[in-house]
Order: C-alpha cells, then structure tokens, then sequence
C-alpha cells in the first residue's frame, strides 16, 4: 500500500513537472481574447451640432497599407451636394495621391457581404494645403451626388501613419443652389 502511494505521488510530481510550464507557456497565447471590439464610442464634450458618420477601414496598424471609406449615407444628404471637402487632422501625417482616392457608390458591408465600391463616380480631386500645414481634400463631382437611397464614399488608399491615436476628419458640402459650404458630420478613425 505504501509502495503504490509513493508511485502515485512520483507520478503527480512528473505531471507537475510537464503541466504547469505547458499552461504557463500557453497563457499567453490567449491574450487576444481580451481585444474586444466595442460598438460605442464617448465623447467628453458632446456638442449638439457634431454629426457622426459611418466609415471603415481595412487596416488599423500603424504604417500599414489602408483603404479608409468615408460613408454618406442617404440620411445624411438633405439636398442634391455639388461639392464635398475633407478636412485631414494635421497630425494624420499619410502622403495622399490624386490617383489614390476616389468617389464612388458604394455597398456598406456587414455580416454577409463586404464593403465594396460599385461604381466610381467622375469627379476632379485637389488636394489642398494650406499656411499652416492643414490639408483638405476637395471633390467635384461631374454630376451633383443625387438624393436617393444609394449610399456614397470617399475612398482613401493611404499608408497609415506612424503615431497610433484617434484621428478626426470633417466633412462640408456644397448644397445644389448655395455657394457656401455646410457641416455634413465626422468621421473618428482609430489607428492602433
């Protein structure tokens, strides 16, 4: 009887010996359960006038290739808009190409299907700077962004830039009969 205790405790040593460092060892591969993608974003100020809008983006690591949509949905659009302005924070520091952004129709993806453009919409793009080194972007679009139930996208292919953080754009339209711009909302992108 006292052989097989001494047996069983020999044996639970070696299990010791070969389960913890295997557990210990393993732990950390969990580690990403923990990120957690939340669907509600805080605002300390929350300003009556501040619209926010839908976007995605492909990509949300620092200095890595990004396609970032810029949603405008059909409730956000009151009137026909003949011209749209993105105003680009001063510390998202990504080298923008005329080439490389587009404004198309597009289909907002969500469980079943992906965010895709459906069909590129004509338009003269300027990237502008200005004397403080805030840049915008202005689109023209050959034919005014119709009211319908359709819904339209900046699309930006940029690198992402090298700080992580939360990084605000605006954006203006130029409703069809006025020559002054209005709010249209923003969009808050997260890089990590």
């Amino acid at each position: 009887m006292l052989e097989k205790t001494k047996k069983f405790a020999f044996d639970f040593k070696i299990l010791k010996f070969f389960l913890i460092p295997s557990i210990v060892f393993v732990t950390p591969l969990f580690n990403n359960i923990q990120n957690v993608k939340a669907g509600i974003e805080f605002q300390w100020d929350q300003n009556p006038a501040f619209r926010q809008l839908k976007w995605f983006q492909t990509e949300k690591k620092r200095k890595f290739r990004n396609k970032i949509y810029f949603f405008l949905r059909p409730s956000e659009r009151k009137t026909e808009i003949l011209k749209l302005n993105l105003a680009i924070p001063k510390t998202f520091k990504s080298t923008l190409k005329t080439d490389k952004i587009s404004l198309c129709r597009v289909r907002i993806g969500g469980f079943e299907n992906r965010t895709k453009c459906l069909e590129n919409i004509p338009a003269d793009i300027e990237v502008k700077t200005d004397e403080s080194s805030l840049r915008s972007l202005n689109i023209y679009p050959y034919k005014p962004i119709p009211i319908n139930k359709e819904s339209y996208a900046i699309a930006l292919k940029v690198f992402n830039p090298k700080r992580s953080g939360l990084y605000q754009f605006h954006s203006y339209g130029q409703p069809k009969g006025e020559s002054a711009s209005t709010y249209l909302g923003s969009w808050t992108i997260v890089i990590d």
